[in-house]
C-alpha cells in the first residue's frame, strides 16, 4: 500500500485518508473516490488529496479484519461476529461464560505486522451474554496478502468461549453461634446464576466434622459449595477434614488471591467440591471467582492454575476490611 498526497485528478480509485468538508458535502475518511467525488473535489478547487493506494496484493481493511476473525473462531461455539467497519470485527459472546484463549498463539498474530491487531479480554475472563471477548483492528486501510495469510494460519481456533459444563449446585452452610448464619447465600446464588447454574439446595449444619461429612455426602449434585461459619485456617480443620471423610480428595487449599486467600478446591470422584473463603460473602469479585467461573465452565483447575493466580491477585482493596493489609501512612 502507498500512503500520501497525490494530485486528485489521480486520486480516482484509492481511499480517502482525511475527512474533506465540501459545499455540497462532506467525504469521509476512508471512503474510495469514485468519478463524482473526484469531480466534486475539482469544483472545490482542492488539487491534492492525502490517499491510500492499494497494489496488487493488497487486501482491504474489512475484507482482512473478517478474514482473521472467521480464523480466530474457527471451531468454536458461543460467539458471534460483528460486521466489518473502518477494518474493526468485534467477537461478541452469544452466552455466559469464560474466555478460553491460545495466548501464545495471539502473541504470534500480533507479532505479524504491526497493522494487523488483536486485542481480547484476559483470558478466563468471565462473560455475560453481549460482552465483547475481542477486537480485531486492521490500523491501515489495507495490508499484504502474504501477512495476512500468515496471521490467519497462526489465529486458527486461538478464541473460544466455555460455557457451563454444570446445570445445578448444592451450597452447605455451617453455623456456629452468633455466627453470619446464611449472610451470603444471595451472593452465592448470583454467582451461579450469572454463570447458567441453579442453586437446588441450601443445607445448613452444625459447624463439625460429622455433620459436615453427611450434608457432603447426601449432596446429589455434580457441584458442592461450603461456606464455614467459622474460617477454614489449615487443610486440618472442619471442612477440608469432613471432605476427607466423605471420601473425597484435596487439590489444593489456599491461593495466593486476596481476597480469597481461604479457598479449598476438592473432588470425590467426578463431584467438585469448593470450599468458599468468608469474603464469597459479599458480591465484590474475589479468588472463589476465578476458580468457581473456570470449574462451572468445564475447565480444569489444578493446584499449579491456582498458585499462577498470584501474579494479578491482589483484587481491589476493600475500604472496610478490619485488617486493612496496607498500614495507614
Amino acid at each position: 500500500m502507498k500512503f500520501g498526497a497525490v494530485p486528485t485528478d489521480d486520486a480516482q480509485g484509492c481511499v480517502l485518508a482525511h475527512s474533506i468538508a465540501l459545499p455540497e458535502g462532506r467525504l469521509r475518511k476512508g471512503q474510495v473516490l469514485g468519478p463524482a467525488d473526484i469531480a466534486a473535489l475539482t469544483r472545490a478547487g482542492i488539487g491534492n488529496v492525502v490517499v491510500a493506494r492499494l497494489e496488487q496484493d493488497d487486501i482491504p481493511e474489512n475484507d482482512a479484519a473478517d478474514a482473521l476473525a472467521q480464523g480466530l473462531v474457527a471451531g468454536s461455539t458461543g460467539l458471534r461476529m460483528s460486521h466489518a467497519f473502518t477494518g474493526r470485527v468485534n467477537l461478541i459472546a452469544q452466552t455466559a461464560g469464560v474466555a478460553v484463549l491460545d495466548v501464545p498463539a495471539l502473541h504470534r498474530v500480533n507479532s505479524v505486522d504491526p497493522m494487523i491487531t488483536v486485542a481480547t479480554v484476559p483470558a478466563h475472563h468471565q462473560l455475560r451474554a453481549g460482552d465483547m471477548v475481542a477486537t480485531i483492528k486492521i490500523i491501515s486501510y489495507a495490508v499484504p496478502q502474504a501477512a495476512l495469510s500468515c496471521a490467519v494460519a497462526q489465529a486458527t481456533g486461538a478464541v473460544s468461549l466455555a460455557g457451563a459444563a454444570y446445570e445445578t449446585a448444592t451450597l452447605i452452610i455451617t453455623e456456629i453461634k452468633g455466627g453470619a448464619g446464611e449472610k451470603g447465600r444471595t451472593a452465592i446464588e448470583d454467582r451461579l446464576t450469572a454463570l447458567g447454574v441453579r442453586l437446588v439446595d441450601v443445607v445448613t449444619v452444625a459447624h463439625d466434622e460429622e455433620a459436615l461429612q453427611a450434608a457432603i455426602r447426601a449432596a446429589a449434585t455434580p457441584l458442592v459449595l461450603i461456606l464455614t461459619g467459622s474460617a477454614t485456617s489449615d487443610i486440618s480443620d472442619v471442612a477440608p477434614s469432613a471432605v476427607v471423610r466423605a471420601g473425597g480428595r484435596i487439590t489444593r487449599f489456599g491461593m495466593p488471591v486476596d481476597p480469597g486467600n481461604l479457598l479449598f478446591l476438592a473432588n470425590i470422584d467426578a463431584q467438585i467440591i469448593i470450599g468458599l473463603p468468608g469474603c464469597a460473602r459479599a458480591p465484590a469479585l474475589n479468588g472463589a471467582d476465578w476458580v468457581l467461573s473456570r470449574v462451572v465452565c468445564g475447565i480444569p483447575v489444578t493446584s499449579a492454575d491456582i498458585a499462577a493466580m498470584g501474579v494479578g491477585g491482589l483484587l481491589k482493596e476493600i475500604p472496610t476490611r478490619p485488617q486493612p493489609r496496607r498500614a495507614r501512612q
